[in-house]
């Protein structure tokens, strides 16, 4: 096999979906005939997403969830049952970002509000999206986790997110093994800088002065790119990867960018 056919009507969930990665996951898994239910806390876009992917005829539904409710989430996995029938795969995308400041200056309030959407949420998703595709049968059930590259990496200024992250992380190693004779995979995704809204207004030489210092290419990466790497993930490809942490970086991860001048820079001519 070396195409995507095998992910065509599989069911899937993906949490965060109105915008950024998870939308571009979605994307992805809509144009390759998947059957796809798109969370997120906003419903405007949400509602927004599934319009331009049904438009251009994907199987594609909208529930709003806000995953650290785990009544919510119960509810969500819920309706993809009521509206597909079955459960094959569920990204856990959801997530939020905090202000850079040294732990002690973390309130408590501010710890556990992002604990219980980074952590608590992939935590619900994967507890409750993993009992369904278990129940659904399914012969080729996968977990997407989208960590970060903060979650196998420490950043000064970031440890409430590192946290989050490498607890993401870490759920996903466990699940790859508790779930494997199941024919369940479970893999993180863990991206580096990407071009999507959390830039807002900001000018195209500011994120080029951002994408010179956080990526060896020097360039943001595209949400596709992370769409493309799901995809891979979610398709019979994939099934003897399983408890994988992937980084998608650019090579940004793996150490340090030392210029250096070439001594025959005349080969690039």
């Amino acid at each position: 096999m070396t195409d995507f056919l095998s992910v065509k009507g599989k069911v899937v969930i993906i949490t965060g979906a109105a915008d950024g990665l998870g939308k571009a996951i979605a994307e992805c898994y809509s144009e390759n005939g998947m059957k796809v239910i798109i969370s997120d806390v906003n419903v405007e876009k949400g509602m927004q997403t599934v319009v331009e992917l049904q438009n251009q005829g994907g199987y594609v539904e909208f529930f709003a969830a806000d995953v650290s409710k785990e009544e919510q989430v119960r509810e969500l996995i819920d309706f993809a049952i009521i509206t597909y029938g079955r459960l094959d795969g569920i990204v856990n995308n959801a997530g939020i970002s905090a202000q850079n400041r040294p732990i002690h200056e973390f309130s408590l309030e501010e710890y556990e509000h992002l604990m219980s959407i980074n952590l608590k949420g992939a935590f619900l998703g994967m507890k409750y999206g993993i009992e369904t595709i278990l129940k659904s049968k399914s012969p080729s059930g996968f977990v997407v986790n989208i960590a970060s590259m903060a979650g196998i990496e420490g950043n000064s200024a970031m440890g409430t997110y590192v946290a989050s992250k490498h607890g993401v992380v870490g759920l996903t190693k466990t699940a790859a093994l508790d779930y494997a004779k199941y024919n369940i995979t479970v893999n993180a995704i863990c991206p580096g800088t990407f071009r999507t809204s959390i830039w807002g207004g900001a000018s195209e030489e500011v994120i080029q002065q951002y994408a010179s210092i956080f990526s060896p290419n020097g360039r943001l990466g595209d949400p596709k790119e992370v769409g493309y790497l799901a995809l891979f993930l979610a398709s019979d490809l994939a099934r003897y990867i399983s408890g994988a942490v992937i980084p998608i970086d650019a090579g940004s991860g793996v150490g340090k960018v030392t210029p250096v001048k070439w001594e025959h820079p005349e080969i690039l001519e």
